[in-house]
């Protein structure tokens, strides 16, 4: 495995994947992180201005993949359109000595829907397997967000386990979804 890894933009054919930016990014984030819709079915419920600008100033940080627990979590960002902010990917190494990483997607409601978070999913999976090489990456999700469900299967991810009323979340039991996929499979 290819570590350390510190992280510098990546980019597919209409995004760009850069860290945040503390100064540029909070009102997107905010609008995207504050609207109840699309937390319905994350870790989180909708966010303040306050949680938002502290997970900003967090998440923005983290740059470097080294050890078990780091993480990275890059604004996704339209080429196009002056790299405007439309959502972020979250990459997660969850084991070195099994070359293992967590892979989730965060899009805005008016970008949903247009292929963005399996773009942005390609370029980091093409990373994980390139450049990282590892050997597993894994997406863990609530199995009623059909649309990250879709996504999981037209990246080539297959449906490893639905844990059935695994966590107490927001007021009521969700079940888990993991779907995951293999070095071997990917881009065959």
């Amino acid at each position: 495995m290819a570590l350390p890894w510190d992280f510098h933009p990546l980019e597919g054919a209409r995004v760009r994947l850069d860290p945040l930016r503390d100064d540029a990014d909070f009102d997107a984030l905010y609008a995207i992180q504050s609207d109840p819709a699309v937390c319905r079915y994350l870790l989180y419920d909708a966010r303040s201005a306050e949680e938002v600008a502290a997970a900003l100033e967090r998440d923005s940080a983290k740059t470097r993949l080294e050890r078990v627990g780091d993480y990275l979590q890059p604004a996704i960002r339209l080429r196009d359109a002056d790299d405007l902010l439309i959502g972020t990917m979250y990459f997660h190494l969850t084991s070195v000595d099994d070359r293992t990483a967590e892979i989730g997607w965060l899009v805005s409601p008016r970008f949903q829907g247009q292929g963005y978070a399996r773009e942005c999913a390609e370029v980091l999976l093409d990373l994980a397997f390139g450049e990282l090489d590892l050997h597993r990456v894994y997406a863990e999700l609530d199995p009623r967000n059909t649309a990250s469900v879709r996504v999981c299967e037209r990246l080539g991810m297959r449906r490893e386990a639905h844990l059935v009323e695994h966590m107490w979340l927001k007021g009521e039991w969700t079940d888990t979804g993991t779907y995951g996929i293999l070095e071997r499979e990917w881009r065959v």
